[in-house]
C-alpha cells in the first residue's frame, strides 16, 4: 500500500538509536522506492549544528549500518535530500519556533502525515507533547511514537499515559516494540490462525512447556548509565519477553484489526497467575555476570566495566516461570529468560509438545526427544519443527529430525528489518503491532511484584561466568519440574 506525503521528525535525531536503526531502516525503504518523493525527515538535536555538520555525523556513524556501509549512490543522495536537521532544546518551547518553521504548512496540509518519534528518555516524553501542543504543532491528524523504556513502574508508566494522553489520543499514540516488527514473530501470527493444522494441539493437554529466551553475547557497552538504573527486568522482560508471551498465548482475534488482536493480549497479561512471596523466591531468578570468556575473548565482569559501580545490584539475568490460569493453558509453564554476556547470541520461542504416552520401540536403539516447534528470531529467522524419524539402515532405530523453513532460502525477496516494518506501520497509521495503554500497565502490574521483592530482600544478584548461559539456578527452576532450557536438553 503506498503511503501518504509524511513529514517524520526524528527526536533525538544525532542519538544513536537514530543513527544505527531508524534512518537506516528509513534508507531501506527509500531504496526499495517505498517512501513518497516529496516526504522529508526532520532530525532534532540539542548540538548547534548546520546542515551540513549533521550530515557529516550521518555519514560517519549512520552510513556504516546501510547496506554494509555500502549504500546505493543514487539511492544515498536521493535520502540525504530528505534530510534537514533542526537544533532545539526539547525541555524549551520557546526553541520550537525553529521546527515548526521546517514543518510544511498551508492549504494541503491534511494530506500530510505528521509524524513525532520520540527516541528520547521518558522522563522528556511529557515535556516534548506539552511543548508540540503550544507550538501548534500537534493537530488531531498528527501521531507520536514512544521508545522504550515506557516507565520504570505502573505508577510512572501510568503518568507517561496520563500527560501523553493529555496532547494525543489513544489512536495517535504508538509505543513501540521492536521484537513485534521482526519477520519471525509476524509468521508466528500466520502459524497459528493461517493454518488449521496447529489449533488442535497448542493447549495444554497437548503442549508440555513454553520457553521464551533473550540472549545476548554482548555486555552494556556504552548504556550503563541507562543499564544500572534499568536491569534486565525492566529492559527486557517486561516488554519484549512479555509481549513475545502474548502473541504465542493469546486467544484467536475476531478479527486482524488493531484492537482485536490487542484486546486478545491484553486477557494474556490479566491471566498471568500473580506471585506470591513464597513463588517470588522460588520462581524468579536474577543473576548478574562475572568475568569469563565469550567466543574466547576474556571479558570483565559487570562491576569492572568501564565507570561501574564496584558494588552494583543491577541484574544482567532474569530467568523465570509464569503461568496462565485460562482453560487452554492452566498447568503449562512459560519459562522466560534474558541474559547479557550469555554463551550465545540468540531469541527465540520454543513450544514443547508433550511425550509419546508410551513406546513401541526398544529404548536401547532410540533417543526419544518431545516433539518441538522453534521459533527463532535471531541471529538467522526461521521455523523448525523437530519429529521423530527412522535412520537409514537395518533395525528401527529413531533419532530426532528437524523441518527447517530458513526465510532467507525460501523466499528470494528482500526482508524488511523490524524497525522497517514498525515504521510503514506508524505512516499508515497501523496500530496492530503498538502497545496499548492498557497492556503497558498489565504488564507493569504483574511485574511490579518482582521489583519490590529485590527491594525488600535486598539480596544480591547471583554471579554467573560470562559465556555461559546463566546462573545454576537457573537450570534449576525448570529442573524441578523436570524439563530442561533447549540447549541441555540437546543430544550430544
Amino acid at each position: 500500500m503506498a503511503l501518504s506525503d509524511f513529514d517524520l521528525v526524528l527526536f533525538g535525531g544525532s542519538g544513536d538509536l537514530s543513527m544505527r536503526k531508524l534512518l537506516p531502516a528509513l534508507y531501506n525503504r527509500d531504496h526499495a522506492k517505498g517512501l513518497p518523493e516529496t516526504a522529508r525527515i526532520i532530525c532534532v538535536g540539542r548540538n548547534a549544528w548546520s546542515r551540513e555538520e549533521f550530515m557529516e555525523a550521518m555519514e560517519q556513524n549512520a552510513r556504516p549500518h546501510i547496506a554494509s556501509g555500502n549504500p546505493d549512490p543514487a539511492t544515498w543522495e536521493r535520502f540525504r535530500g530528505r534530510i534537514q536537521y533542526v537544533s532545539l532544546d526539547a525541555a524549551d518551547a520557546a526553541t520550537y519556533a525553529a521546527l515548526k518553521g521546517a514543518l510544511r504548512d498551508g492549504p494541503d496540509d491534511s494530506a500530510i502525515v505528521r509524524v513525532f518519534y520520540l527516541a528520547m528518555p521518558p522522563s522528556l516524553f511529557a515535556t516534548i507533547c506539552r511543548n508540540l501542543k503550544e507550538s501548534g504543532l500537534a493537530s488531531a491528524t498528527s501521531r507520536v511514537v514512544l521508545e522504550k523504556p515506557l516507565g520504570r513502574d505502573l505508577a510512572s508508566a501510568q503518568q507517561i499515559n496520563r500527560e501523553v494522553g493529555q496532547v494525543f489520543s489513544e489512536s495517535q499514540i504508538f509505543r513501540i516494540d521492536h521484537y513485534l516488527g521482526k519477520e519471525t514473530v509476524q509468521n508466528l501470527l500466520a502459524l497459528r490462525f493461517g493454518n488449521v493444522l496447529f489449533e488442535p494441539l497448542w493447549r495444554r493437554e497437548w503442549i508440555s512447556d513454553v520457553q521464551i529466551t533473550i540472549a545476548e553475547e554482548l555486555g552494556v557497552g556504552n548504556r550503563l548509565d541507562y543499564y544500572d538504573t534499568a536491569g534486565a527486568l525492566r529492559d527486557m522482560l517486561q516488554n519484549h519477553l512479555l509481549q513475545l508471551l502474548c502473541i504465542v498465548a493469546m486467544e484467536p482475534p475476531v478479527s486482524a484489526s488493531p484492537d482485536a488482536v490487542r484486546d486478545e493480549k491484553l486477557k494474556v497479561l490479566r491471566s498471568l497467575k500473580r506471585f506470591t512471596p513464597f513463588t517470588l523466591a522460588q520462581d524468579v531468578v536474577r543473576g548478574q555476570y562475572r568475568s569469563g570468556h565469550v567466543n574466547g575473548v576474556a571479558v570483565p565482569g559487570y562491576r569492572k566495566e568501564p565507570n561501574a559501580n564496584p558494588d552494583s545490584r543491577t541484574e544482567t539475568f532474569v530467568a523465570l516461570k509464569a503461568e496462565i490460569d485460562t482453560w487452554r493453558w492452566a498447568g503449562v509453564p512459560f519459562y522466560l529468560r534474558t541474559g547479557k554476556r550469555m554463551a550465545d547470541q540468540l531469541a527465540e520461542i520454543v513450544v514443547r509438545f508433550k511425550k509419546i504416552p508410551a513406546s513401541i520401540f526398544a529404548r536401547p536403539n532410540t533417543t526419544f526427544q518431545p516433539n518441538s516447534l522453534l521459533i527463532r528470531l535471531q541471529p538467522e529467522e526461521e521455523l523448525q519443527l523437530q519429529l521423530m524419524a527412522k535412520t537409514p539402515g537395518d533395525g528401527m532405530r529413531l533419532r530426532p529430525v528437524e523441518l527447517e523453513l530458513d526465510f532467507k532460502e525460501t523466499f528470494k525477496t528482500p526482508r524488511m528489518d523490524a524497525y522497517e516494518r514498525l515504521l510503514l506501520d506508524v505512516l499508515r497509521g497501523q496500530l496492530t503491532l503498538f502497545m496499548r495503554s492498557d497492556e503497558l500497565e498489565a504488564a507493569w502490574e504483574w511485574v511490579e511484584p518482582i521489583l519490590n521483592y529485590w527491594e525488600q530482600e535486598g539480596d544480591e544478584p547471583m554471579p554467573y561466568t560470562a559465556g555461559t548461559w546463566g546462573p545454576a539456578a537457573a537450570s534449576a527452576l525448570v529442573a524441578r519440574d523436570g524439563l530442561q532450557w533447549r540447549e541441555e536438553s540437546i543430544p550430544e
